[in-house]
């Protein structure tokens, strides 16, 4: 007979306390853990040299946006540069947002590798030294922690390799996570790259689903103190179908009806390769889908909440309480969709319709 044990009852009470407040209703989160390379990638675009005072200036515009931003925001995710950097005044990051009722969250993996003897596949790097990473970052004041694993959709991807080692290394990552105290988001992420229809997305996402939860359940992780972070049921890039915003909304939800169990307390959709617009439309789309949904649909965007923010910015001065309110905008798009109550069109901002480009290795 198996023999094996749940953290004990203090820390299981600990743990879904966080769970549940950053999945608090109408509530989502701001993913600003990009690395330092796809900062540079991005600030390329709006003629920004990508030097650590630049990317400190541009958080610091994110996380002193007006407190109203709390309406709307639960927890923000940092990079690990990030959990060491100050305002002006020198207050750190995570004591501006913990003054906003905002939470803080570190990205714990490190790199992707090649999964050798598969078609271009990876597997996620950073287990080594985690449990005493995240000690220190849960000293540092974060509550929760971040680990994104990628698989693609071809005709023999993802393989039943890259689902197993994936799941598996999702799975040792929760359980060092849940042992440090922090809450552990799962990020089992399809890339929109591909020719696929919306059918074969479905199938693979619960095929992937169901092998991450296989894994949890084999190393015990205490579900009620985790979150799952996966990508929307959406067809392949370059398969040139659009679907209405009611069919990705339903073959999301049934996806995640069939393999996520209800003890998890919510799922935090991220945007994929949807502009700002589309990721709100889908969002409330799936909150309106007229079925059983035992979990909390939220969301964890990081280009779908900041491109409109950069294009504004662009590094000037003088952009910044502009470049704030498109933030509070997409904030407050997200917070309705949350609730199946966004309308179409009905937030403008300045990017809002500009298709976004995965960046699916970002080493």
């Amino acid at each position: 007979m198996t023999h094996f044990y749940y953290p004990n009852k203090e820390l299981q009470e600990e743990l879904s306390c966080i769970a549940k407040a950053l999945v608090t209703p109408g509530k989502g989160l701001l993913a600003a853990d990009e690395s330092s390379a796809v900062m540079g990638r991005r600030f390329q675009l709006i003629g920004v040299e990508n030097t650590e005072e630049n990317r400190r200036l541009y958080r610091q515009m994110l996380f002193t946006t007006d407190p109203k931003i709390s309406e709307s925001i639960s927890g923000v995710i940092f990079y690990h540069e990030t959990l060491h950097q100050r305002t002006d005044d020198g207050i750190p990051f995570v004591e501006v947002l913990k003054k906003k009722g905002i939470l803080t969250g570190i990205k714990v993996d490190r790199h992707f590798s090649p999964l050798f003897g598969s078609e271009d596949e990876f597997t996620t790097q950073g287990l080594d030294d985690l449990a005493s990473r995240c000690s220190q970052c849960k000293k540092e004041g974060c509550s929760f922690a971040k680990w994104r694993c990628i698989l693609k959709i071809s005709k023999n991807t993802p393989s039943p390799q890259a689902i197993m080692e994936n799941a598996n290394v999702m799975a040792r990552y929760a359980a060092i996570c849940q042992s440090q105290r922090l809450v552990p988001i799962i990020s089992p992420e399809i890339l929109a790259t591909g020719d696929h229809d919306l059918d074969r997305c479905q199938k693979v996402t619960e095929t992937v689903l169901a092998g991450v939860y296989k894994a949890l359940c084999d190393h015990h992780i205490y579900l009620e103190g985790t979150l799952l972070q996966p990508s929307m049921v959406t067809p392949g890039l370059q398969s040139n179908k659009n679907h209405p915003p009611a069919d990705i909304g339903l073959a999301t939800v049934l996806a995640i009806r069939r393999t996520v169990p209800p003890a998890v307390p919510g799922v935090l959709f991220c945007c994929g390769a949807q502009s700002e617009e589309e990721s709100s439309v889908s969002l409330s789309a799936i909150n309106n889908v007229p079925l059983c949904k035992p979990w909390a649909m939220s969301f964890a965007f990081d280009r779908a909440l900041q491109t409109s923010i950069l294009r504004t910015w662009g590094g000037k001065k003088e952009q910044l309480h502009h470049a704030q309110n498109e933030l509070l905008k997409r904030c407050k798009a997200n917070s309705l969709a949350c609730i199946g109550k966004y309308v179409v069109g009905s937030i403008e901002s300045s990017a809002g319709t500009e298709r976004l480009v995965q960046e699916a290795i970002d080493f």
